[in-house]
């Protein structure tokens, strides 16, 4: 890749992290509003740390953000999905050094109850509030930035909506 800078001059590269669709027996999609962004909703999803695979990934970022990892792995998205952040937001996060994110999206199953959900268990609770949500009542919750990764990943699971 001649002309390319590497990774540690180059800034404006793409985050590595996990999305997860997380599903309740009604079928129903966990949907958490980030507290440092009241009325921007989200599921769950963070970054990869070096040396963890994607699967340990997923169940790490599901206890940080929701507070347990009773869920089993229905499946995985084939492809990673990017989406980029508004301009005004990349000076703000990752240190600057990203202009987006490259997520790996995986569906599970929740398996445990809402009593073992706690979006206080991190000592920094990524969201404020949570809900379960009907797919198609997903989109219009996200923020606008994310709305076509979220087409693009519901449909990649679109199987697992269906009854």
């Amino acid at each position: 890749m001649s002309g390319e800078g590497s990774a540690s001059t180059t800034p404006h590269l793409y985050r590595p992290c996990v999305g997860i669709v997380l599903l309740n027996p009604e079928g129903l999609v966990f949907v958490g509003e980030r507290i440092d962004t009241p009325g921007a909703w989200q599921m769950p999803q963070g970054g990869i740390d070096e040396g963890e695979t994607l699967e340990e990934a997923l169940f790490r970022e599901l206890r940080e953000e929701i507070g347990t990892d009773k869920a089993e792995l229905l499946q995985i998205a084939p492809e990673p999905l990017r989406y980029d952040l508004p301009p005004a937001l990349i000076k703000k996060l990752w240190n600057g050094l990203y202009r987006g994110q490259e997520q790996r999206w995986a569906a599970l199953r929740f398996t445990g109850t809402d009593s073992d959900i706690n979006i206080e268990y991190h000592e920094i609770p990524e969201f404020s509030a949570w809900e379960w949500v009907k797919p198609e009542d997903t989109l219009e919750r996200i923020v606008p930035f994310k709305r076509d990764t979220y087409r693009q990943v519901f449909s990649v699971f679109s199987d697992l909506f269906r009854d």
